[in-house]
C-alpha cells in the first residue's frame, strides 16, 4: 500500500483532488478570500502550497483579455473549419498533388475541431456561458467527434481529472489493449480509431434515457453523413466506398500520435492508492508530465494536450493558450518550492514505451510510494 505523508493527505487540502475541476478551483478561491479577510497580511507561507499557486494564476487570469482567455483558441477553431471548402474542392481535383493537399488539409483541420475542439469544449473553455459551454460541448464532441457527450465530460472531467492516475479511477487504464502486440497497438491499432470511436460511444448508451440515446444517435449520424454527403456531392467522389475510404484516411491520420499523447503524459510516471492518495498539488505534479513545443502537435491537439499539460491538470478551466501564458509561473513556482516539474522529449518517450511495453501496458503499475518527501 502507498504511505502518503500527513502534510499530503487529500482529505486536508483545499479544493480536494475530486469533482469537477472548476468547482474545486472555485472552493479554493472561496478559500483565499475568506483566508485574507480574516488573517490580512498572514504571510505566503502560511497558505498551502495549491492555493498560493492558485492566488498566482487567477491573477493573471484576472489580467488577461478575452482575447488571450478564449478569443485566440477559438480563433484556431474557426479557421480549421474554414479549411475545409477548400479542401473537399482540393479533394475534387483529378491532379495527384491536388488530391494529396486536399486529404492532408481535411486531416489537420479534422484533427483540431476533435482533438483540440472536443478536448476545450469538454472543460467548458469556449465559453463563460455554462449553456454555450453545454451546445458546444454536444457540437465538438457528438457530431464533430462521434462520441458521446456525456460519456466524454464523465470519463475525462469527472474520472480522469478528478482522480488522476489513481489505480482503478483515473490511471489511463481505458486506452490500454493488453492483448495486442507492441508494434501493432503503438503503431497501427490507433488506425481504427475512427471506426471505434462510434462503437464505443453506443455502447456508453447503454442504460441511458431514450431522449439521451437518440439524440447521440442523430447527432454522431449527421456528423458521419455530412462528411459523407459532402465528398460524394462537392467533391465528385464516383462510389460510397471510396467516399468512406477517404474519410477513414483523413480521421486516421493523426490518430498514432493521438493515441500516443494520452499514454505518454501518465502511464509510467507515479501510481496512487483510491484510499491514502496525495493532496492536488503533489498528485498532479508526480502523476502528470509535459512534451517539448512541437508546432504541429501544439496546433492540433492544443497546448493544455502537450507541453502545458501540468498547468491543465492543475486548472483544467483554463484555455489552452492560458495554460501557455501561465507555465512560466507555474513551473517557477514548483521549482522553487522543490515539487518535480516532469518533462521529456516525444521520442524519449516512445522509445521508453517501445522497450518498457510489457511493464507499462500489459501488466497493473505498482502503487507508488511516496514517503518523507516535504
Amino acid at each position: 500500500m502507498q504511505n502518503v505523508p500527513e502534510e499530503w493527505r487529500e482529505g486536508q487540502e483545499e479544493g480536494g483532488g475530486g469533482g469537477d475541476g472548476r468547482m474545486g478551483e472555485m472552493l479554493v478561491k472561496r478559500k483565499v478570500d475568506s483566508e485574507r479577510k480574516k488573517n490580512g497580511g498572514e504571510e505566503a507561507e502560511k497558505e498551502s502550497l495549491m492555493m498560493e499557486l492558485t492566488r498566482l494564476v487567477q491573477k493573471m487570469v484576472k489580467e488577461s483579455s478575452w482575447w488571450e482567455r478564449r478569443g485566440i483558441d477559438c480563433s484556431i477553431l474557426a479557421a480549421a473549419f474554414l479549411c475545409l471548402p477548400p479542401a473537399f474542392l482540393l479533394l475534387g481535383s483529378s491532379q495527384v498533388l491536388y488530391f494529396l493537399a486536399g486529404m492532408l488539409l481535411m486531416a489537420m483541420a479534422h484533427g483540431v475541431i476533435t482533438f483540440k475542439g472536443t478536448h476545450l469544449a469538454s472543460h467548458g473553455s469556449l465559453s463563460e456561458s455554462q449553456t454555450w459551454g453545454k451546445f458546444w460541448a454536444v457540437f465538438f464532441i457528438e457530431i464533430c467527434g462521434s462520441f458521446s457527450a456525456q460519456a466524454g465530460v464523465q470519463g475525462h472531467i469527472k474520472m480522469h481529472h478528478a482522480h488522476t492516475n489513481v489505480i482503478g479511477l483515473g490511471d489511463s487504464s481505458v486506452w490500454k489493449a493488453p492483448f495486442l502486440p507492441r508494434t501493432v497497438y503503438l503503431f497501427i491499432a490507433p488506425l481504427a480509431v475512427p471506426i471505434i470511436t462510434p462503437l464505443v460511444a453506443l455502447a456508453h448508451l447503454r442504460g441511458q434515457s431514450l431522449a439521451l440515446v437518440a439524440r447521440t444517435v442523430l447527432l454522431v449520424t449527421l456528423g458521419l453523413y455530412s462528411q459523407y454527403w459532402l465528398l460524394i456531392h462537392v467533391s465528385g467522389f464516383l462510389s460510397p466506398l471510396s467516399a468512406l475510404l477517404c474519410m477513414l484516411a483523413c480521421r486516421a491520420m493523426f490518430s498514432v500520435p493521438y493515441i500516443h499523447v494520452n499514454i505518454f503524459q501518465h502511464i509510467g510516471l507515479h501510481m496512487f492508492s483510491s484510499t491514502n492518495r496525495p493532496k492536488r498539488i503533489y498528485q498532479m505534479t508526480h502523476g502528470v508530465l509535459n512534451l517539448p513545443r512541437n508546432p504541429l502537435l501544439d496546433w492540433m491537439f492544443g497546448h493544455s494536450l502537450i507541453n502545458c499539460h501540468v498547468e491543465h491538470h492543475l486548472f483544467p478551466f483554463l484555455s489552452d493558450n492560458m495554460c501557455l501564458k501561465v507555465k512560466p509561473v507555474v513551473s517557477k513556482y514548483l521549482t522553487e518550492k522543490q515539487l518535480p516539474y516532469q518533462e521529456d522529449g516525444y521520442l524519449s518517450r516512445l522509445h521508453f514505451f517501445f522497450h518498457k511495453y510489457q511493464d507499462l501496458m500489459v501488466f497493473a503499475p505498482p502503487i507508488t510510494e511516496l514517503v518523507g518527501v516535504q
